[in-house]
């Protein structure tokens, strides 16, 4: 790094320190974001994150001389691109990335900015004066002069996603007040422990990993006693299965064993378990009516205790 300023040396050194004490950093976009955002941010994940903005040569070249000491990171080198920054955290990547994509501001429409989602112009009365007519013509929107004042008709999608903002919307949005944008840090990338992925990944639950892993560990089984080869899944369904053909079997001959014992009665003699089916049936009837009785009658003692009403 020789012939660099003492600046740009303290800079790699404070990266270094970062890439060093953290595992986890989260690639940020930062187009349209304006300082006071990025003050905000800063300061909300004072206790959670680090916050480093620099040049993406700065970035190539700093990564370049890490990677020789941290291969992990040359994931990180194709993603430096665009108007970007790093987050570098130690805290759940989840609360982080929230923080950071929570801060929104609403902005106006401007001629030639990309438009990141639909924009529809709803049917209002606008209480703009006839003359103006011509806005809306020209985006073909559909309107009718109501009380000297021009009325949209029906709701119009003026911009798609990813249209380019014409001089036209961006005029007629601004005299309707409509501020159909919003501006903030955007992750388009985690890095953690030396892996890269989406961070809708973040939005995966505990409760859906848990059934994916017992929807496969089914999986496994079944596919296991189909062909009749054992593996850790299918053990305790294989043991029962060979149970029940075992019970099958000391049924269908003299042969008997302690748990096919009592099965073989009831087989030999269903008359007697039939006729004790209902005298059981009685004698827990018996016994919850029993418990009932004494809370009636000391229900009709605190009634009267004992005397009439007159006594």
């Amino acid at each position: 790094m020789g012939g660099i300023s003492a600046k740009k040396t303290e800079y790699f050194a404070k990266l270094r320190s970062l890439v060093d004490e953290y595992k986890s950093i989260l690639v940020v976009g930062v187009d349209n974001v304006s300082s006071q955002q990025m003050h905000e941010i800063r300061k909300a994940l004072r206790d959670d994150a680090v916050v480093l903005m620099g040049k993406n040569t700065m970035w190539r070249r700093a990564f370049r001389d890490f990677i020789e000491e941290v291969p992990a990171l040359d994931v990180l080198l194709p993603l430096i691109k665009g108007n970007i920054g790093f987050v570098f955290t130690n805290a759940d990547l989840k609360t982080v990335r929230d923080i950071i994509v929570s801060n929104k501001v609403a902005a106006p429409a401007r001629a030639g900015a990309v438009a990141p989602k639909p924009v529809i112009v709803p049917a209002t009365n606008t209480g703009m004066e006839p003359g103006k007519t011509s806005f809306f013509q020209a985006l073909g929107i559909p309107t009718k002069i109501n009380r000297g004042t021009i009325e949209i008709i029906s709701d119009v999608q003026v911009l798609a996603a990813g249209d380019k903002v014409g001089p036209s919307e961006a005029t007629l949005l601004n005299m309707l007040n409509i501020s159909p944008f919003t501006y903030g840090m955007t992750v388009s990338i985690v890095y953690d422990n030396g892996q890269t992925f989406a961070p809708s990944i973040l939005d995966i639950t505990d409760d859906e990993l848990i059934g994916h892993f017992l929807g496969a560990i089914k999986t496994i089984a079944t596919i296991s006693l189909a062909a009749n080869y054992p593996t850790l899944p299918a053990v305790s369904h294989s043991i029962i299965n060979h149970y029940k053909n075992v019970l099958a079997l000391s049924i269908a001959t003299e042969y008997t064993f302690e748990g096919s014992e009592a099965i073989k009665d009831r087989i030999a003699n269903p008359d007697a378990y039939a006729a004790a089916a209902p005298v059981a049936a009685a004698a827990a009837e018996t016994s919850a009516a029993a418990e009932e009785a004494p809370a009636e009658e000391e229900e009709e003692s605190d009634d009267d205790m004992g005397f009439g009403l007159f006594d």
